[in-house]
């Protein structure tokens, strides 16, 4: 009997898989939230059809999902695994502090995006999620400094603050934000103010 061969849907053949989908969706939940999500011009943007959305996908709906997950495994999973095998909560923290102001300093994080359009299931609950988990590391990353715990909390939680209105002004006014040296000082004013 002949070997019959999975037949590939051309759009899985061309790349435009649900990666391509999840990644597109996240860009555009991180700019204009889930109203600003429409099937028909992301897969214009995509150069592809409808049609291959369903391939992928259920819903719009399924798609948020996938976006989110794949925003939660990217921003928040993989940098805490990253940062695991350094020392010292003060190592973790500095690093951290400089992937954020120094390494990806222009990229604005997809939080405020999604923040800024409260109200859909799915966006809410994960945000929440993200935002206390990010929180609870920053602290974690302060008691292992020294800092006891109710004070880590607070210096956690104005560690992220300052994280999300940096971001916000990468949008807004990016001018106004420091560059190279300046950002490099800001780190080590961050570094003093959470681990003194």
């Amino acid at each position: 009997m002949p070997v019959v061969q999975a037949q590939e849907h051309p759009e899985v053949a061309t790349g435009q898989h649900r990666d391509a989908w999840t990644r597109a969706a996240l860009e555009v939940l991180g700019e204009r939230g889930v109203t600003g999500l429409a099937i028909e011009p992301l897969a214009r943007s995509l150069g592809t059809t409808k049609g291959s959305f369903y391939w992928h996908f259920r819903d719009r709906e399924d798609l948020i999902r996938a976006a989110l997950e794949r925003w939660e495994n990217a921003e928040t999973d993989a940098v805490i695994a990253m940062l695991g095998p350094l020392a010292d909560g003060g190592s973790r923290l500095r690093e951290l502090l400089t992937a954020i102001f120094l390494t990806h300093a222009d990229v604005p994080d997809r939080s405020v995006g999604l923040a800024a359009h409260p109200g859909h299931p799915a966006v809410d609950e994960v945000l929440a999620r993200v935002t206390r988990r990010r929180i609870d590391y920053v602290a974690e990353q302060l008691v292992a400094a020294g800092i006891d715990a109710e004070e880590s909390r607070h210096r956690a939680v104005l560690a992220y603050t300052a994280y999300l209105g940096w971001s916000t002004m990468m949008r807004s006014t990016p001018e106004v934000l420091p560059r190279r040296e300046q950002a490099a000082a800001f780190v080590e004013s961050l570094m003093r103010l959470l681990v003194r």
